[in-house]
């Protein structure tokens, strides 16, 4: 078995904004490895074998503390004796947009997939801010999207093993203005992540 450590250096004795990152991976041979990893706040590492060579990976997490509720993501392999990093699924093509009457519509272009959201608890503020007027869209306005925020090891069915999902914020005239979260469903094979399925869950 191997011996993980994860480590960290405040940004000062009692910030919890961590400057600098690391694991130590003593290998059950007396091997020592290190993965350096980006800066944040409460980093964690979930194990898990996403590349179904038999043995686990390292997917790390960090939060960046910014208001988008973005993390620092990372996977790596330890396999071999050797520390090699892993690309993680770039995420999903979405259209998302204001219509007429306080209406967002988000598509997903990688599965046909369309959805309509009623926004008109948010009318005054849409109409405060200039985006509509009288429930008019004054001018083509995109939702604002997010890229995926965090990954978590799940089940895909019927595949062996385990896949990720990844979560995607959806959002109006600004970040805290949700309108919705694209949960995207991914397996790792031939080489790539291969993408399984998306759900759409909307915040009104």
């Amino acid at each position: 078995r191997d011996i993980i450590k994860l480590n960290a250096i405040p940004f000062e004795p009692d910030a919890l904004f961590l400057k600098q990152i690391w694991a130590t991976i003593t290998t059950s041979e007396g091997s020592k490895l290190r993965i350096d990893y980006e800066r944040g706040y409460e980093p964690e590492i979930t194990f898990a074998d996403l590349n179904h060579d038999g043995v686990k990976d390292l997917l790390y997490r960090a939060a960046t503390g910014g208001s988008g509720g973005l993390y620092e993501n990372a996977l790596h392999t330890a396999k071999g004796g050797k520390v090699q990093e892993l690309d993680l699924p770039s995420g999903i093509t979405i259209d998302a947009h204001f219509e007429d009457q306080y209406k967002g519509v988000i598509s997903f272009q990688d599965t046909q997939q369309s959805y309509t959201v009623d926004l008109s608890d948010r009318k005054d503020d849409y109409e405060r801010l200039g985006i509509f007027t009288k429930g008019i869209l004054n001018e083509p306005t995109e939702l604002m999207v997010a890229p995926i925020s965090f990954f978590e090891p799940t089940k895909i069915r019927g595949k062996k093993g385990k896949g990720l999902k990844g979560y995607q914020q959806i959002s109006g005239a600004y970040r805290a203005d949700g309108v919705g979260t694209a949960t995207s469903y991914w397996y790792y094979e031939d080489g790539k992540w291969n993408l399984m399925k998306i759900v759409w869950k909307t915040d009104r």
